[in-house]
């Protein structure tokens, strides 16, 4: 008999669990007239997420004295008589360019409607003004292993969500996160995106440009181009190593192994019509192994690679103005 998968399992996002830790606290301060605070932990799911098992704690009060904020300057989300701040571990929004607004806490707009209409449930028992925090505990820590800093969101993370549900191992939330990168980037001026594959293509990106203007885009090629094509921005540099660029030019959209791999064959023929080499693909499978095989026309080859993964670029994207590096 087959043995059957295990299931992956699904989560909520933060925004679900910091709307859920809300209601409770804001129900409690209406009940009891004192101060009331609430926790959620955010449970653990199959998603490649750093927010796993946090704590997600929201604080309501009479007196603003009461909270312990984000220490960076910022604007409350006033919601009737509320207000409401980013607590310690919540970062504050300080660059144009992110769905929440810049100087307010990092609160993505739907979770934002979501207790807006939770608050809208008691507004009539409220009658005086109601201050509150969202806090996330080792926020400040966590929010290094993201892209937060990079896009203006410092001191925390953000309270993130759309649907509410994070899926497992989820190439949406990837691309989600390089689709914001994007519209920051275009909303900050700059008319060239920067994207990697892998960290020594981040390392080289960073000594030619702002880290701000380059996006480590995984493996997803062709779709981060489509975002940057979906964005205005017209002009894109692309930095990988000679590996994956081969994928590209044999129009590979991802690069992870999974989508396929390199057709060494076709790479054989390619090399012998335009370097007028003969190669033992039997040698090695890498593309670094064959060159160097190639010895002293292994620079003929690197140009043949990137002039090539940029021709097949540009017939995804014919309005796109394309530039490869290839990381040696």
């Amino acid at each position: 008999m087959k043995k059957q998968d295990t299931p992956l399992r699904t989560g909520f996002t933060t925004g679900v669990h910091a709307t859920f830790a809300f209601w409770v606290a804001l129900e409690g301060i209406v009940d009891t007239q004192k101060c009331c605070h609430a926790i959620s932990y955010k449970g653990d799911n199959d998603d490649l997420d750093v927010t796993k098992g946090c704590k997600i704690t929201v604080m309501f009060t009479y007196n603003k004295a009461d909270l312990i904020l984000n220490p960076i300057a910022h604007n409350p989300y006033v919601l009737g008589k509320l207000s409401l701040y980013a607590g310690v571990g919540v970062g504050v929004v300080t660059k144009e360019g992110l769905k929440p607004p810049k100087g307010y806490p990092a609160i993505n707009p739907t979770p934002l409607k979501a207790m807006e209409d939770v608050y809208k449930k008691y507004d009539k028992k409220i009658t005086l003004p109601l201050y509150a925090t969202i806090a996330i505990e080792n926020g400040e820590k966590i929010t290094k292993q993201t892209a937060n800093a990079k896009v203006g969101v410092l001191g925390g993370l953000s309270i993130l969500g759309t649907t509410g549900i994070v899926k497992p191992i989820s190439s949406a939330a990837y691309i989600d996160s390089i689709a914001t990168e994007m519209g920051f980037i275009k909303a900050n001026g700059y008319d060239k995106v920067v994207l990697t594959l892998g960290n020594s293509s981040f390392s080289q990106a960073k000594k030619h440009y702002k880290e701000e203007q380059i996006i480590e885009i995984g493996n997803f090629v062709h779709d981060a181009i489509a975002l940057a094509q979906k964005n205005e921005i017209e002009k894109v540099f692309f930095i990988c190593g000679i590996g994956k660029a081969t994928k590209v030019m044999q129009g590979h959209k991802n690069t992870h192994n999974r989508f396929g791999n390199i057709d060494f064959e076709a790479l054989k023929v390619l090399i012998a019509h335009e370097l007028d080499v003969e190669i033992d693909t039997e040698v090695t499978k890498t593309v670094k192994g064959i060159t160097t095989q190639l010895s002293e026309k292994s620079e003929a080859f690197y140009n043949l690679i990137k002039r090539d993964a940029e021709k097949q670029i540009k017939q995804w994207f014919p309005n796109i103005s394309v530039e490869t590096m290839i990381v040696r």
